[in-house]
């Protein structure tokens, strides 16, 4: 099979990740699914991660990027707040402009590294 790159922006902040690739794809899950619990199952994570996850994108802005509801009658659920749509968004958008820029480079290293023959 052949080398294949893989291109990923991380957003970071003094205390860490505020953005990558996981957690862009959580969101992306949280709002097809409408719940954290299926998309830590879609992502095959523990949903205990999958909140942490969660807490700490809520945590790293000014509002929340994902609202919860309490279970009952129709049980709870969870929805991606018109900012987290917009950071999907932005962040969806720097990825493909740097992966757009990068490109040429990417495919030299791409032919430079060796095949593996394990």
């Amino acid at each position: 099979m052949p080398n294949r790159l893989q291109f990923h922006i991380r957003v970071a902040k003094a205390e860490g990740v505020a953005l990558g690739p996981g957690k862009i794809a959580l969101l992306e899950a949280i709002a097809r699914s409408g719940s954290i619990s299926a998309a830590a199952r879609i992502h095959s994570m523990s949903y205990r991660r999958a909140w942490m996850l969660v807490d700490a994108m809520n945590k790293s802005f000014d509002s929340p990027v994902v609202v919860t509801s309490t279970g009952g009658h129709d049980g709870g659920g969870a929805s991606v707040t018109d900012l987290g749509q917009t950071v999907i968004a932005l962040y969806r958008e720097a990825e493909d402009k740097a992966y757009r820029a990068a490109s040429r480079s990417i495919g030299k290293l791409e032919r430079l590294l060796r095949e593996r023959s394990d």
